[in-house]
This record gives structure tokens, sequence and C-alpha cells, in this order.
């Protein structure tokens, strides 16, 4: 444990923030006791996700995700990131369609110094992963957009910081996403997320549109409106609230129904409202006040314009045409960059930091299309910019149009991966600059594409989306493959089109079926979106002229390769950590509901009177849970852990409580938070924990 010591010590003197070194030091502590075999795989794998580290398909690397609330990284920031990924990874940059970065081939041993190095610069990896509220999205353009009614930058900000670290969504059933819109184009793309906020303005009062339960993965759900517009000062005890209840009654067991998308759908809008309103008097906040004038003000740099000679005018025009984003602000424009597949480096992400830096306001966006947008950019200095951008090979043109592909990395470094998302996109965007250049500004088809069915890429709500898939052959052979989805888009103010799965082709026929689906377009489209062209044919037009590419009984050998690979095709899942040592799993829940009680203990002595009554909340139904999974009873959800404690233990009279379970614990949402009820109901968790740990010791001793 020597060097474990060290470090924790290194941390100890490097970090300021008590509450991020206390962080750093239990990830440094967790991964020693994973090793010594002293935790869990599953809790250990529950933590770390927590803190941004996720398991690669690699064995004994990890994926780091650097958390960047709305997309917003500072240059300072952003060259922090490069000297992280250049020291611990490989120098290469991933920006994921939740405007993160993800790092990769990071050493688990070196996670805890890693995240330390980024908190110098105020940049998290806690709850990019997990579930947990992750990364908060929004519109790349917030604060510029011409249509916006006002900048969503600091409400998602604000909504950030008030849920990193909220005990009420440390451990949710699954991953719960949030995004902003800054106007009704909907670019943070509402109705695909747990809960999306439009930026409205009524009676001279700002607030919000809200979408609930969206989603994509194998069911696509579209979101319902919540409301049709709700001020801004409501949105945080309004998701404190939804989190409750999807903390209560979400499933727990089967990950591919624990999404709130399911759950609201088995309760229903109204019976969804219901259980909200019970939860009211629990929320910490009526009202929750943004104070968006204390926001950083943007500092633009002030610098005579250099000189410059354009050497390819045709090109630099073409650029403009379709990479400048006009700005609200007089005298500036944003500058897109398109980068092929999110993927940049640590040597020219240095320069672009230096670049914005010097001659910008100092900060970049990056975008869910895996791209990167510069704000602030004068008028003038733009010719400067190209030229400058030029050098690092960021001119490519098609920002955010038909040729700007979105890929999840697919069997590249993902676990769940079943055939090459990045591969395909590579040779799609060849196909189109090749064949294709009219797509090269036509921003009204968009083409996404998953290595798998979880839709990291957003393939369900492209216009054209591709998802890995693999088939099987008379012969029992195997083959990479992919699933063709069509007519999904935006439509805007929180109404959007999931595509229909139209065919499923062997991998190596995508591209001629990218060809017949843009050549039928081109002769038939007459001036309407893909959508709306793909919404008057129908599914079976399509069906009929790309059926002839499903024929597997005439594959080649080259079919049986994955694009972007030399080898054949093996379906495989990636091979994750393995802790080696049975652990006593119920030991281990009762240990972790001693640790809560302990953090129920010391938010109660710092004030935090709703953080500690929902640790000690949590404590109860974890230390229920114990002794439930040690009945062998299932565990699904809050509320039916409380239910079958209940009937299995308290009403059969096997262990006396003086009342009812549900009675105990759910006091949380019969009171409101306050010293008196946290000191209280923390002594009930303490009771009813020695309780339980009395009648485990006794079933032991007898056994």
């Amino acid at each position: 444990m020597g060097r474990s010591g060290g470090a924790m010590q290194s941390f100890r003197t490097e970090i300021e923030n008590p509450v991020v070194e206390k962080d750093i030091l239990e990830l440094d502590r967790k991964i020693h006791e994973f090793h010594e075999g002293k935790l869990d795989e599953e809790k250990f794998r529950s933590l770390r996700l927590a803190r941004g580290v996720y398991g690669q398909r690699q064995q004994g690397v990890q994926m780091i995700r650097i958390k960047l609330p709305y997309g917003k990284v500072t240059s300072k920031q952003l060259k922090r990131i490069c000297d992280v990924s250049d020291e611990y990874s490989t120098g290469r940059l991933h920006i994921t369609t939740r405007q993160d970065i993800q790092i990769h081939y990071v050493d688990l041993n070196r996670t805890p110094a890693l995240w330390a190095e980024l908190e110098k610069d105020e940049v998290t990896l806690r709850e990019a992963c997990g579930n947990t509220v992750r990364n908060v999205t929004a519109s790349e353009t917030a604060g510029i957009d011409v249509d916006e009614p006002f900048d969503v930058s600091p409400y998602a900000d604000a909504l950030f910081r008030y849920f990193l670290r909220n005990p009420i969504s440390q451990e949710m059933g699954r991953k719960f996403k949030v995004s902003f819109s800054a106007s009704d184009e909907d670019t943070g793309l509402s109705y695909m997320h747990d809960l999306g906020f439009i930026a409205k303005i009524q009676d001279d009062v700002k607030g919000f549109k809200v979408m609930l339960g969206g989603g994509l993965g194998s069911q696509p759900r579209h979101a319902d409106v919540l409301f049709e517009f709700l001020p801004s000062d409501k949105i945080i005890p309004l998701m404190d609230g939804v989190i409750r209840v999807f903390d209560r009654y979400g499933e727990r067991k089967s990950r591919a129904k624990a999404r709130m998308k399911f759950l609201l759908k088995d309760l229903g809008l109204d019976g969804f409202k219901k259980l909200l309103e019970e939860e009211q008097k629990a929320v910490p906040h009526e009202t929750f006040a943004i104070d968006a004038e204390s926001y950083p003000k943007v500092q633009v740099a002030e610098v005579e314009i250099p000189k410059v000679e354009i050497a390819d005018k045709d090109t630099f025009e073409n650029w403009k045409s379709t990479n400048l984003v006009p700005q609200k602000q007089n005298g500036f424009v944003a500058i897109g960059i398109k980068v092929l597949l999110g993927d940049f480096y640590t040597d020219k992400a240095r320069l672009l930091a230096d670049l914005v830096q010097n001659y910008a306001a100092g900060e970049l966006r990056l975008s869910l299309r895996q791209n990167i947008l510069i704000p602030y950019v004068k008028e003038e200095l733009v010719p400067f910019f190209y030229t400058e951008l030029e050098k690092l090979g960021f001119v490519e043109a098609g920002y955010n149009k038909a040729l700007d592909i979105t890929a999840c990395p697919g069997t590249d470094t993902c676990n769940l991966g079943i055939a090459s998302s990045t591969g395909i996109a590579v040779e799609l965007e060849r196909i189109i600059k090749a064949e294709y250049p009219q797509y090269i500004s036509n921003s009204d088809v968009v083409i996404k594409i998953s290595g798998c069915m979880n839709a990291c890429g957003q393939h369900n709500m492209a216009n054209i989306g591709f998802q890995g898939m693999s088939i099987r052959t008379k012969d029992k052979l195997v083959a990479p493959a992919l699933q063709v989805l069509l007519g999904g888009g935006n439509i805007g103010n929180g109404e959007g089109r999931f595509a229909d799965k139209v065919v499923k082709v062997p991998s190596k026929r995508g591209p001629e079926a990218l060809r017949l689906i843009l050549d039928d377009f081109d002769l038939n489209g007459n001036g309407l979106s893909y959508a709306d062209y793909y919404q008057e044919k129908g599914q079976m037009y399509f069906y009929d002229f790309l059926k002839p590419l499903t024929d597997i009984d005439n594959l080649t050998q080259e079919d049986f390769i994955d694009w972007g690979n030399t080898e054949r095709y093996k379906k495989e899942i990636g091979i994750g950590e393995c802790a080696g040592v049975v652990i006593d799993l119920i030991a281990t829940l009762l240990f972790e509901s001693q640790e809560k009680i302990q953090n129920a203990k010391e938010t109660l002595e710092e004030g935090k009177w709703a953080a500690s009554i929902y640790h000690s909340y949590s404590s109860m139904v974890n230390t229920a849970k114990a002794l439930l999974t040690a009945e062998k009873t299932k565990v699904n959800t809050h509320a039916s852990i409380i239910k079958d404690f209940d009937e299995l233990f308290v009403t059969s009279g096997r262990i006396n409580l003086g009342r009812g379970f549900e009675e105990l614990v759910l006091q949380l949402n019969k009171n409101e938070p306050s010293q008196a009820f946290a000191k209280k109901y923390l002594e009930d968790a303490k009771g009813f924990l020695k309780a339980v740990e009395s009648h485990r010791k006794l079933e032991l001793a007898e056994a």
C-alpha cells in the first residue's frame, strides 16, 4: 500500500477543493480494494463509471470520459486535456455526440492522478458515465444564436452544478440525459432526452418548454410534453422531483428496461405526474432562481488585423459558404470545424487553443455532431483564421452538412460494438466527396452511424442511418452487416421523427446502399426535405429498390472483412475486468449502508439537510436490499424493495421495527427537509441498520 499512500498524499497537497480531493482519494482507495479482492466487481464498476472510467474493448485499459457541460471548453482547459492525453493516453482526443471528450488506452491505476491533473483547471470526470445525470448538453450556438430568446448557457451550467455529486442521482437504475435548446429549431434535440428544455419567453418571463421521457436505443421513444412553459426558477426543483421518482420507481434489474422512457410508458404521463406531486415536500426548493447576470462575460481579444493572402480564393469562398455560422452579435461570426469522426490530436489542439485565446474569446464549443465551433470571431479576421486553420488541416468544407457524418467508436474501442462504424463512415464520406459533391453543402440530409443498437451515433434519428449488426449465412458463417434506417429527423420545437428500419445488408454493400438512396432522392426529391420525401414515399418504396442488396447467397471473401480491418470478421463482445475473488455480496451491501450513514452524518454537520436525508434514505433501501438479496428476492426497484421487505420481514414478524418499513422509509416525502427531520431520519437509518445486522448475525449463527 506504499504507492497508494504516496499517491494519496500528493492529491491532498495539489487539489484545493476538499470535495474533489475526497472523490479522487476514494477512487484510488477503491481501485486498491478491487485489486485486493475486497470489492465486488459490479460495485467497483458502478463506482468507477460514476467517475468517468469506462471499461474498454481491449483488456487491461480504460476509456476516460471528460465531462464538458454544454460542450464549452476554454483554451486553458483544452491545453490541460492535451497534457493529460499525452501523459496518460495516446494523444488522440475524441469528441462524443454528448459534447464530452474521451481519451483511450489509460491504465486503471493511473486514473486518480489523471483526474487530479484535470481538476487543476476545473475539468471533471465525475458522473461522465454510470447510472447518474450525464453531461448536460446544449445547442453549440447557445449565446450567439440569431434566433434564441436568451442564452441558455447559464441555466445549463446551474443545472449541471446542482446535480453534480447530488445524492439523489448517484445510484439510479440507469443513466439520465438532459439537453437545452437555444431556440425552437431544437438543435439540442429535446425530443430524444430524458428531460429536454427549449428556451421560451412568456409575458417577459424567461422559461422553457419541457420534454420528458425521450430516448433512442433499440426502442426509441418520443418525449412527452410535460410543460408548454415553465419559468426558469422552476426547472431545477422540477428535475429534482423527476429524479426522485425515477430513482424510486425506475427498473434496476433489467438494464434493457431501466431508462426513464420505459417508466413513463408504464405509468403514463398522468401517473408520473401524480408520483411527482407526492415528492414535492421532499424537494428542498420550491423555486431556485438562476442568476444569469453573474455568468462569466465574454472577453474578446483586441488585436490588430493581420494581413493575409488567400492562394485559392474559390476554395476559401466555398469554405465560407458551409463553415461560417452567423452570430447575433454584430461584427462577429462563428467558425465551424468539421472533425472527421470527432477525432483530433493534441499537437493541433494546442495550436487551436492558442489561436482562439489570442484572436477570439478563448472559448470553443464541442457540438452534438462531434465538431468544434469557434464563437466570437471578428468578421475581418475570417481570412486570417482560414489561413491558420488551414495549417492545422481544419478547413474541410461541409460543417453540419450531409458530408458531415456522425459515428460512434464502434468496434474500435467499445465493449458493445458489433460492427465498425468508423470504417464505414470514412468510406461514405469519401464517396460523397468524389461522387456527390453537391451534398458537401447540403444541410438537409443528415447521416449517422452506430456500431450497435445503443445508438451512441444517434442513427435512429437520422435522415439516413446505419446500425452495426451481423448476419449468418446458411453455412453458419458470420459476416458484418448494417441495418439501414431511413426517414428520421428533427422537426423543431420538441417534435422529431425516428427512422424506420428498412433493410439489413452486408457491411461492404453500405456504400452501394447510399448510392441508391442518394440517386433516388436526386431524381425524385423535387425540392422536399429528405424526411418529408421519405414520408411521402413510404417504407416499402425504399425496401423495394434496396432489397437486392440483402441477398447473402453470393457473398465474397471480401464481405467477411469489416471496414477498416484486414482480418476476417468475428462477432464478439469486448472483455471487461474480473475481480477474480468471490465476494460476500450481503456483507458488501451492509458495509455500503454504513458508508451512506457516514455520508448522511457528514452532510448533516455541513447543514445540507436534503442531502443528508437522501443519504439516510439510500442507506435504508440498501440495507433492505441486502436481506432481500439473501432471500433471493428480486430487487428491481426501490418501490418493490420497500414493499417486499415489509411483507417478508416486518409483517411476518421476523424483524420488529415498531411500524411498517414503508412508513419508516417514506417519511422522506412526508416531511420538508429540515435540520430536525434530517437528524431524526439519520437516527432511524442507524437503528434500522443495527436491527438488520443483528438479524443477519442470528441467521448466520443458526445456519
